[in-house]
């Protein structure tokens, strides 16, 4: 899915309408009322306050995007959930989820480019794409940090790049990443 700047700020604003508990229902562009992944991001001060997502595109994007912005601001373990005070100052981005595929080795992989998905059994981490890029990581580090994520030793993708590992999937996907101009 490849929103345009009109849908990207639509749905901002929906998110915004999500994190008051208020969001709108009706006059939505046909982008924004098809099912797609999607994660909401919340900073305050250039510091994380919430992120929520789904890769499951089984609800229409605009509503899963409001849902998440909400649930970014009030039920993210990492940090209490944000007050009425708050909301305002807070600067909303939004990454709009491709279909996962599979790959096979950290060759594949393309910082600044894919997110990634690494799975064995009930462990399972996500990495959004940008997070690579912000934290100057190259493909190992990438690999290594959503192994870390998902609750296993960083050093497990290496069985699976040589093809050892039948067990550990690897998956990646793009994602449009926008958010509101700093001022909110």
């Amino acid at each position: 899915m490849n929103l345009t700047p009109d849908e990207q700020e639509l749905l901002l604003a929906l998110a915004r309408e999500g994190l008051r508990g208020d969001p709108r229902d009706s006059d939505l562009p046909p982008a924004l009322q098809r099912p797609a992944g999607a994660f909401v991001t919340l900073h305050s001060g250039g510091k994380l306050r919430g992120c929520i997502g789904s890769l499951s595109p089984e609800t229409p994007l605009a509503r899963l995007v409001a849902d998440l912005a909400f649930a970014a601001a009030t039920r993210d373990p990492r940090s209490p959930p944000v007050t009425a005070a708050e909301v305002d100052g807070l600067h909303i981005e939004i990454s709009v989820l491709g279909a996962p595929v599979p790959i096979q080795h950290v060759s594949q992989v393309e910082v600044g480019r894919h997110g990634l998905i690494i799975s064995r059994g009930a462990s399972r981490g996500l990495l959004l794409p940008q997070v690579a890029t912000e934290q100057g990581w190259d493909a190992e580090a990438f690999v290594s940090h959503t192994c870390l994520k998902a609750g296993l030793p960083g050093d497990a993708w290496r069985d699976w790049d040589v093809g050892d590992d039948p067990e550990l999937r690897v998956e990646a996907f793009t994602a449009q990443v926008f958010g509101e101009d700093p001022a909110g």
